[in-house]
């Protein structure tokens, strides 16, 4: 009986902290903001911004990429929202303020590729145009794993919206 009791008391607990930010996500979904944005060729070195809005065009593959600032420095990145984390590869860890003292490859991550060791870091902040998030969850791999930034699911979650429209790709703060 008393393993009962705290099993349902722990379903409350997790219910009281998780369902009120579930709520306010479904709220603003519904209820979105009025945005002026403006169009731009996918070419275009920066991404159109407007009030914490930025529209990234697909690429001939499909793709949506952009170029971002990790810690202050410019990184040319993809979202990729199959990735858990924003993941960054060990040269651009050292440009943007890592050494490897910082970095401790003892994390197993299963990718597409397979199983590799990553290091986990957190960056300062990441941003793209008039969007600015601090402190985001990131992982470094090796160079040889991964040859490209992933703006995964720890930078997208801190967004009020992200999603879809017409080839582009609308990310909301």
């Amino acid at each position: 009986m008393l393993v009962r009791v705290l099993v349902f008391a722990g379903i409350i607990a997790v219910a009281a902290t998780q369902v009120p930010p579930l709520l306010t996500g479904i709220a603003n979904r519904e209820k979105p903001a009025p945005v002026e944005t403006v169009s731009v060729p996918p070419q275009k070195a920066e991404p159109p911004s407007l009030y914490g809005t930025v529209l990234l065009h697909a690429d001939a593959s499909g793709h949506y990429q952009g170029d971002f600032n990790l810690n202050g420095r410019p990184v040319h990145g993809m979202i990729d929202t199959g990735a858990t984390y924003v993941a960054i590869n060990e040269s651009t860890a050292r440009s943007i303020g890592f050494s490897s003292v910082d970095l401790d490859y003892r994390y197993p991550m299963q990718t597409a590729n397979g199983t590799s060791k990553v290091a986990l870091v957190k960056l300062g902040r990441l941003e793209i145009g008039g969007i600015r998030v601090r402190d985001i969850d990131a992982i470094v791999a090796k160079d040889s794993a991964l040859s490209t930034t992933l703006i995964g699911m720890s930078f997208l979650k801190r967004l009020n919206s992200y999603g879809v429209q017409n080839s582009t790709l609308r990310l909301t703060q």
